[in-house]
């Protein structure tokens, strides 16, 4: 089977590629003209550049495969009005479903994000089948975003196309070139990290997560989505655990109010001078929007059961970050 990654440069799509390749599939990695691909060479992937906004060679790039994985949701950059990020991801991902549809791709998984789920009402670990009423009240645009595409992939399948959504826990890894979510061990490292806000998470090893996409790919219902799911934890505790690991102090805890202070006035310094904010809204929203998930339909309906243990995810993510000059020591 030959299936298509776009955003495999990133930590989900570099793992999804990786997962593709050993499972016997053929990947084909359609990417930015500007990307720097070469790192991915080791996967004898089969390349193609193409713009999500240039219809014809988004078409051309996914002509002839078996399914696609769409790992490039928009993420908020520097602070802006939440309307205009929504417009942005809305948009983005208009073009790779108009593509899809063109070109008959007979499988497509949305990879989305836990915090599209409002949380449990009984306080209970959260499920697929949670929904907000409407638009979630906090207007932030990292929040915003990952709902509006999740509407957005779930009327797609409604419509026709053959849509299934993966939703991930919070993902830790090798290969976390931004670093995405590995900032979390950096700042730790660092010290720039020196408080977070209270809250729940759910931790997924990368390698895991990337199968389980596959898994959802393959196995998946349309308009489903599944949650793949590692070990429960607070952020505390993680934190506590990271920080150990480093063998530097662990942060503190600060009230969400306080935070969203702190946030507020990065957002004005950096109307004012440019200079990005240390605590950013999609930060804030990574910290303040988890909760605990469970993941039994993806265990019965796709087979998937994460076995990497929170320590090793832990420690192989520390062993990359510092080969790779992220941390020094």
């Amino acid at each position: 089977m030959k299936f298509a990654v776009l955003g495999a440069t990133g930590l989900l799509g570099h793992h999804a590629a990786r997962a593709i390749k050993a499972a016997g599939h053929q990947p084909r990695l359609i990417h930015r003209p500007s990307t720097r691909i070469e790192r991915l060479a080791y996967l004898g992937a089969e390349c193609r550049a193409a713009e999500l906004f240039d219809h014809a060679e988004l078409c051309r790039a996914l002509d002839g495969v078996d399914g696609v994985l769409f790992c490039a949701g928009h993420y908020p950059g520097p602070p802006r009005r939440w309307q205009d990020e929504v417009a942005s991801a809305l948009d983005q991902s208009n073009h790779f479903y108009a593509a899809c549809q063109a070109v008959e791709v007979p499988r497509i998984l949305y990879v989305g994000a836990a915090i599209a789920l409002p949380r449990h009402p009984q306080g209970l670990a959260g499920h697929e089948g949670l929904f907000y009423e409407g638009m979630p009240h906090w207007r932030n645009a990292y929040l915003l975003c990952k709902w509006a595409l999740d509407e957005q992939a779930r009327e797609q399948a409604r419509c026709g196309l053959p849509v299934v959504i993966a939703i991930p826990g919070m993902t830790l890894g090798a290969f976390d070139v931004g670093p995405s979510t590995g900032r979390l061990i950096t700042a730790i490292a660092s010290g720039a990290m020196r408080y977070f806000v209270p809250g729940a998470r759910n931790l997924i090893d990368a390698a895991e997560a990337g199968r389980g996409l596959l898994l959802a790919l393959e196995r998946g219902r349309v308009g489903e989505r599944y949650l793949l799911t590692g070990q429960n934890i607070q952020l505390a505790e993680l934190t506590a655990r990271i920080a150990a690991l480093l063998g530097v102090a662990a942060p503190r805890p600060m009230p969400l109010a306080l935070a969203r202070g702190v946030a507020a006035l990065g957002r004005l310094r950096y109307r004012l001078t440019g200079r990005a904010p240390l605590l950013d809204d999609t930060a804030l929203a990574v910290m303040a929007g988890g909760q605990y998930l469970d993941g039994s339909k993806a265990r019965e309906e796709l087979g998937f059961v994460a076995v990497q243990s929170l320590d090793d995810t832990l420690l192989r993510a520390i062993q990359w970050f510092r080969e790779n000059g992220y941390i020094e020591g």
